[in-house]
């Protein structure tokens, strides 16, 4: 297997310059001062460009038919099939991009994401407008490069979920506002004050940050391995399987935020933590424009992780009943009046909101949808960026009933946009379809599953999902991964049943 070595030693080169930009990124983010944004984009610039040269250089195109030869006389092993398969496909790809295009996007990013940060905070979409035109004019030429059929957003969904398109995500759209749209009218119709609002009201920041780094090492996050740390947008970001960083965002009147955005990003993190050492370095590919290096079968794949973890563990009667005590230690005040079930209660609350993260489970797809189909807008050129606020509050409207006050909590809110992701809302809710679909077949799989998870046995669930998904990092698709679970491809049906029973029982609507 010479060729082949020969290859993985190659890439193994690419995916360590790969791992040095996501090291400038996570420091971008997180603790970067506002003033080192155009230097550090220029170092981004010089560091994609490089990486892009050498993935696109004939050395790899030698090295890959080479390998491609020898493979055809031996027979490769299921994940070194897997990856010479997935690095021909997207070295193809990568060739059809323009360097200086990959270019201007790392270079415009780090200035783009801090005007961004400042612009949200003094409701000023002005200042941000000028930089998403750019954004969006750099994401048509990207799409463009690659190449479609249908429609542009289908060449960027492409890099975040293989065999996502503008028009399969409608029907699956479809599909959810179909089960989603009545129960949120019966549970609006049912709705009745709690009777006691525990978020307002203070909590301090260092309590916060204890207990959100409790229940991330509660899940199994491993903190050898990683850590944890505050971002304006919380993210995740791994160099390998042993480095692997999250970040939350405190509020010092709402709780909820640093705790399910801990227990998100920590379930990205777990993902991450248990791919199999095989597949660290060389063995992976990466998307168009070096995003990630490690990373799992997709996007919506990876927020299937932090969507079941947040949400189907997280949110759970059995996670507060055990763990409401440790809550109330930390805020004796703010809980003296409060149980188990009124803070499960209160992290369930379904309301209508103007703010995707605070969205809770049966509204937050239509946050996604909204997304979606204002960037398909954007990049067919049916709206512009100057449209874009009264397109988004007019699109809240009809999905939500609410009509954003202003640009901070309406079409400022996502950093998406300003780092230059275009396409990638879709995975969120991929990855609360996938979430059902594995939390249903991890009750199938893992006997008695309820009950440890009830008594806080979170390793039998983790364990079960490192052996059916994480360790095989991308060799899989959703749908191969799905299949193999539980007997079928990605489908709506078990986070419809999911939702309806869970909040049927909440609000009393059966």
């Amino acid at each position: 297997m010479k060729a082949y070595e020969a290859l993985a030693a190659h890439i193994a080169e690419y995916n360590d310059l790969l791992n040095i930009l996501n090291t400038l990124k996570w420091d971008m983010r997180a603790k970067m001062p506002a003033g080192g944004s155009r230097s550090r984009g220029a170092q981004l610039e010089t560091l994609s460009k490089l990486a892009k040269g050498l993935f696109v250089s004939e050395a790899t195109e030698r090295l890959l038919d080479a390998a491609e030869d020898e493979s055809a006389r031996l027979e490769l092993d299921f994940y070194q099939a897997r990856a010479l398969r997935q690095t021909r496909q997207y070295y193809e790809i990568q060739k059809r991009i323009p360097a200086d295009l990959v270019g201007r996007i790392a270079a415009l990013s780090p200035e783009s994401e801090t005007v961004w940060a400042t612009a949200k905070d003094q409701n000023d979409f002005a200042a941000f407008k000028p930089y998403l035109e750019r954004m969006l004019a750099f994401n048509i030429e990207l799409a463009e490069a690659i190449g479609y059929d249908e429609h542009p957003f289908d060449a960027l969904v492409f890099q975040f979920e293989p065999g996502m398109t503008a028009a399969s995500l409608q029907a699956l759209f479809g599909q959810l506002k179909a089960g989603i749209l009545p129960l949120l009218e019966k549970i609006v119709a049912s709705d009745a004050p709690l009777p006691l609002d525990l978020w307002g009201q203070e909590y301090d920041i260092d309590r916060q940050a204890r207990l959100c780094r409790e229940f991330a090492a509660l899940i199994g996050f491993d903190f050898r391995r990683g850590r944890l740390d505050i971002a304006p947008h919380p993210f995740e970001v791994s160099f390998t399987r042993d480095d692997v960083r999250i970040t939350t965002r405190y509020d010092f009147n709402y709780l909820p935020m640093s705790l399910f955005a801990t227990l998100h990003e920590a379930g990205h993190g777990l993902y991450e933590q248990n791919v199999s050492p095989s597949l660290t370095r060389s063995a992976l590919t990466t998307d168009f424009l070096g995003q990630y290096a490690v990373g799992g079968a997709s996007y919506g794949a990876h927020e299937f992780s932090s969507r079941l973890w947040e949400n189907q563990i997280g949110r759970s009667r059995a996670f507060w009943n055990l763990h409401f005590g440790r809550l109330r230690d930390c805020f004796p005040r703010q809980m003296q009046s409060a149980d188990a079930d009124l803070v499960y209660r209160a992290v369930n609350r379904v309301r209508p909101s103007l703010t995707r993260v605070e969205a809770d489970e049966v509204t937050y797809n239509l946050h996604i949808m909204l997304r979606t189909e204002i960037e398909m807008a954007l990049l067919d050129r049916s709206i512009t960026v100057d449209e874009l606020p009264e397109v988004w509050n007019v699109k809240m409207d009809e999905y939500l009933g609410l009509t954003p006050p202003d640009d901070r909590r309406g079409v400022l809110q996502d950093v998406h946009w300003s780092a230059g992701t275009f396409a990638n809302f879709p995975c969120y809710t991929i990855g609360n379809v996938m979430a059902a679909q594995v939390f249903e077949a991890a009750r199938d799989h893992v006997p008695d599953l309820d009950q440890k998870l009830a008594s806080g046995d979170y390793s039998s669930l983790l364990d079960w999902l490192t052996t059916a998904i994480y360790r095989h990092g991308r060799a899989y698709t959703v749908n191969e991964l799905l299949q193999s679970i539980s007997g079928g491809g990605l489908h709506v049906a078990p986070l419809l049943t999911y939702l309806d029973a869970k909040y049927s029982d909440l609000y009393g609507l059966k």
